[in-house]
């Protein structure tokens, strides 16, 4: 690794994930760990996560990426899917395990879509959306070539934008959000409610692509919902391209189909209908890479 390398952090519902990546984007040295349910926990899983992952290496800056929402003047986190975590300090905690370097926090969704951006899916792209489909539905933007988090760090969070006001109450506290009907626990959630027996998301993507009915219209009924969230940030933005990855995204064309059918029928206007709808390239390491390069633009 070169003198230019960085720690990379990427926090989520399911998993905390960190690795070290030098200025080129080569990832070295990386683990992950299954992100605890309450604080304690939650901080000695970091701790011992990020102190396995340096082991001694000398870097040049921490990048955090982690779900939101974010408070970046303070440096807080909030993230919808841990819940043990509210207003939490995170970039004051990387700052004691790893001190004397700069850290710089950046939302899961954008982290996303900045990899993508410098190394898979989005490349070329001037303007675009990185979608992160899963327990959650995470987003974050590239405009004009580069990346936007807005002023308080959230821009791009597709999964809270509303699609139906009298939908289906969400994880946020709102309802008929992209994410009440377009996560894997939300269309899980329906599926059952509608008859299927399955356990989780992959199940259901493993029933619908043998075609069982429920499952197919639980993921028509998600990626419908997903599809007028990006059409209407597309419409908003003037996005060239989407990028999708998740663990919901590995049902590959049970998702990109209906969701590709249902962009190009609500996509009436003609400078949206130039969009294209793409599976990233970097699957898990995408967040990881964003927030090595939102590091490595900073320092």
């Amino acid at each position: 690794m070169d003198q230019k390398t960085v720690l990379a952090v990427d926090v989520g519902g399911t998993k905390i994930a960190a690795g070290l990546v030098g200025a080129d984007g080569r990832a070295g040295r990386h683990a992950e760990t299954p992100t605890p349910a309450t604080e304690p926990l939650l901080v000695r899983a970091m701790r011992d996560l990020l102190t396995s992952v340096l082991a001694g290496t000398p870097i040049s800056a921490v990048g955090l990426a982690s779900a939101g929402p974010l408070d970046m003047p303070r440096g807080t986190v909030s993230p919808v899917n841990i819940p043990a975590w509210r207003d939490f300090p995170l970039v004051e905690l990387a700052s004691e395990i790893v001190p004397g370097v700069p850290v710089t926090l950046v939302g899961d969704g954008i982290a996303a879509a900045v990899g993508e951006h410098w190394l898979g899916a989005g490349r070329g792209a001037t303007s675009m959306l990185g979608i992160v489909v899963s327990t959650g539905i995470g987003g974050g933007l590239v405009l004009n070539g580069t990346p936007y988090p807005g002023p308080s760090g959230n821009a791009g969070h597709i999964g809270h934008a509303v699609v139906d006001p009298g939908g289906p109450t969400c994880s946020c506290g709102g309802a008929g959000c992209v994410e009440a009907y377009a996560s894997g626990p939300s269309m899980v959630r329906w599926a059952q409610e509608q008859g299927w027996t399955g356990a989780d998301a992959r199940a259901l993507a493993d029933d619908a692509a043998r075609n069982h009915p429920i499952a197919l219209a639980a993921f028509d009924r998600g990626t419908q919902a997903l599809a007028q969230g990006i059409v209407a940030t597309a419409a908003v933005c003037d996005l060239d391209r989407v990028v999708i990855g998740g663990g919901v995204s590995a049902a590959g064309q049970t998702l990109f189909g209906p969701l590709r059918d249902h962009v190009k029928r609500l996509a009436t206007l003609g400078f949206v209908q130039r969009l294209t709808v793409e599976p990233f390239a970097l699957g898990r390491q995408a967040g990881l890479l964003g927030a090595a390069r939102t590091a490595l633009l900073a320092s």
